[in-house]
């Protein structure tokens, strides 16, 4: 009777033990989660950079003054498409450009003058044949001279024209104005010859090379265009602290000042895409995501590579079979209990997916 009654008591504890350890188990708190498979891939590694539409260097061409002169008219403005041949200014030859034509037709009269005297005097032997090769070559000079002078207009009135359909990109002078001989009057720019110029941070811009595509954004607008690095500049600009680089622009669809946006994109990126969502920052700064491994959550120290949209690459000592947390991770620590609010997140079962 005796050992009856100490085997019912053993049996007892045994019973609340077993009841106490279910109960405690099943109140260790946990947390409504979503999971989502983690999947390697890749995306596009992206530069953003901001500028505005210019002409080429090659496309600009500078409308110089060939003599001293003063600007009689001027036929064009800035901003002002011609077409090629399309009267620019009208230049009157300046009075020391019309005293020094004046001095070249009477030097070379003087000169034919000579050369035919000197040509009768052989004939009469007063004068020697090296005589009249001089004199010959005195009014060859002089006519030299003279036709230089009528090249540049320096014989009349003359008008500048457009070596070809261009767009006035600056006026550096007025009419009445002088100028001297090589002085900068206009700026010209082919219209098929526009690139974006912008600017990148040198770090961002060692990843740039020529051939690298971009799709160009005008500020302000949802359109956009394809373009490919035409340059990646070698020194660093004093006045933005930024390396410039010039992308080619599809003719006829852009203005010259125009501001537009440029993503450029340079490589891939490789690891596992997740969700943004996905990606949380601790009080140190240090990027984590948490992993569902056999029910409990599992912070993950992780390295964002890039991101793009909604999407970005990290890499980490990940468990490539588990789950990834979305929704609720932020409330997580090592080791809490998850229940998945997806039913696409669960395994066989019910319980939470590996």
């Amino acid at each position: 009777m005796k050992r009856r009654l100490l085997l019912a008591v053993a049996c007892g504890a045994l019973a609340s033990a077993a009841t106490g350890r279910s109960e405690a188990a099943s109140n260790q708190p946990s947390v409504l989660v979503q999971l989502a498979k983690l999947k390697p891939g890749s995306l596009p590694q992206i530069v953003i950079a901001y500028g505005k539409v210019e002409p080429s260097a090659a496309a600009r061409r500078t409308i110089t003054a060939p003599l001293a002169a003063e600007i009689g008219r001027v036929y064009v403005r800035i901003g002002e498409l011609v077409d090629e041949g399309a009267a620019l200014l009208r230049l009157a030859p300046s009075p020391e450009t019309a005293a020094a034509y004046t001095q070249a037709q009477s030097a070379l009269r003087v000169a034919s003058q000579l050369r035919a005297s000197m040509g009768k005097l052989v004939e009469g032997h007063l004068a020697t044949r090296q005589q009249l090769a001089d004199a010959a070559k005195s009014e060859a000079d002089a006519r030299a001279a003279l036709a230089a002078l009528e090249a540049q207009g320096a014989d009349g009135p003359h008008v500048l024209r457009a070596p070809f359909r261009a767009i006035v990109t600056g006026l550096s002078t007025s009419e009445g104005s002088l100028c001297v001989a090589g002085a900068g009057l206009i700026d010209l720019a082919r219209p098929e010859g526009l690139v974006l110029r912008v600017g990148a941070v040198p770090a961002e811009a060692a990843g740039i090379a020529p051939g690298d595509k971009a799709t160009i954004t005008l500020l302000g607008a949802r359109a956009t265009a394809s373009g490919t690095v035409l340059l990646r500049g070698s020194i660093v600009e004093s006045g933005s602290g930024l390396v410039p680089i010039e992308i080619t622009l599809p003719p006829g669809q852009w203005l010259a000042g125009e501001m537009a946006e440029a993503a450029i994109t340079t490589g891939q990126l490789t690891g596992y895409v997740v969700p943004r969502q996905a990606v949380l920052v601790d009080d140190a700064g240090a990027s984590y995501v948490v992993q569902a491994v056999n029910g409990t959550a599992r912070k993950v120290a992780v390295r964002v590579l890039g991101a793009q949209g909604d999407n970005a690459v990290i890499d980490g000592s990940l468990d490539a079979a588990a789950a990834l947390v979305l929704a609720g991770n932020y409330q997580l620590e090592d080791g809490m209990k998850v229940r998945v609010a997806d039913p696409s997140g669960t395994a066989a079962g019910g319980k939470p997916q590996k």
